[in-house]
């Protein structure tokens, strides 16, 4: 069996841990060996209070695990960049990195990571609203706030609260393959397991609501209609404003200027034709809004790192 021990303090976040413990044990079912064995670990045996009120069990202290461990989880929680000052509960996640195959953190478990040497030189994510602060207290880390997951050697991070599955899933499909993590994803009744390089948020969640009724409207239009003319002039006169004007006010309200808007919509089109049809990518290029093959593939990369058509391989929700 594979050992994953599963690292939590008081006011950790439930579904951190639960997440990634399903998804395991989910596998585990899949696969006749070698399946995983989840361990709660703790600085010290007993209860552990995560934020919400729902008490926990840490069967094991952290300083009494030995080798070998497979994968190093380190939970996050909003008390977790409390928790830095911890220097039992530090040293012990250092001790255990040295020797565990791999290292992993959801959420803000990465301060954890961080005040532990861990992320020195490497890319790393966490939950959006830490990604700052992160950042801030670890200038050596090179933190990515929109991935839902990095991975950068042998130490991977991922984003909050329900990243964490996707995570899982990683960790599944490099062991096992993606069929299996795809098998899992469906079986806890996920849309499909998504790619690291895939963003927190959807296109709509990435760019904020404007105040002016005629503008959300306009981003409804631009997300149903990729393929139509969305360039400037054409979304300045749907609006009844001058194209500087327009451009002013769509950027103030929303943080981002329309052209990079469109782009994202079209991407984010690309993503789910790409995961819900077998069209070739001519066809998504066109549909999408994005033209040619050569665009599609340009703008794929950027925004999820990844080629459309690995995209499709590995992430498609229907089975191949």
């Amino acid at each position: 069996m594979r050992r994953v021990v599963a690292v939590t303090f008081d006011g950790f976040q439930l579904l951190d841990l639960a997440g990634p413990a399903d998804v395991f044990a989910a596998a585990s079912l899949l696969v006749p060996e070698p399946g995983y064995r989840v361990e709660v670990a703790s600085v010290r045996t007993g209860p552990v209070a995560a934020h919400g009120g729902v008490t926990v069990t840490a069967g094991t202290a952290l300083r009494d695990v030995e080798e070998p461990v497979d994968t190093l989880l380190v939970v996050g929680g909003l008390s977790a960049p409390d928790h830095v000052g911890d220097r039992d509960l530090v040293e012990q996640i250092g001790r255990l990195a040295r020797t565990a195959r791999r290292i992993a953190s959801v959420c803000t478990g990465a301060y954890l990571l961080a005040e532990a040497g861990l992320l020195a030189g490497r890319r790393a994510t966490t939950h959006w609203l830490a990604a700052a602060e992160l950042s801030r207290r670890y200038p050596d880390a090179e933190v990515d706030a929109d991935p839902i997951y990095i991975r950068d050697g042998d130490v991977w991070t991922s984003a909050g609260v329900t990243a964490g599955i996707d995570l899982a899933l990683a960790l599944v499909a490099e062991d096992h393959g993606h069929a299996l993590a795809r098998k899992v994803a469906r079986g806890l009744v996920m849309y499909l397991h998504r790619p690291g390089g895939q963003g927190q948020f959807s296109t709509p969640m990435r760019a904020a609501a404007p105040r002016d009724e005629p503008l959300r409207e306009l981003q409804a239009f631009i997300d149903a209609n990729p393929a139509d003319d969305l360039s400037v002039p054409t979304l300045a006169r749907r609006t009844g404003m001058s194209e500087r004007h327009f451009s002013r006010v769509f950027t103030e309200q929303t943080g981002v200027s329309p052209g990079r808007y469109v782009e994202r919509s079209r991407a984010d089109t690309a993503r789910r034709l790409l995961e819900t049809t077998a069209h070739p990518l001519d066809r998504v290029a066109r549909e999408s809004g994005l033209g040619t093959p050569e665009t599609l593939y340009r703008v794929f990369r950027w925004h999820w790192r990844i080629a459309p058509g690995d995209y499709r391989r590995r992430f498609q929700a229907k089975e191949n």
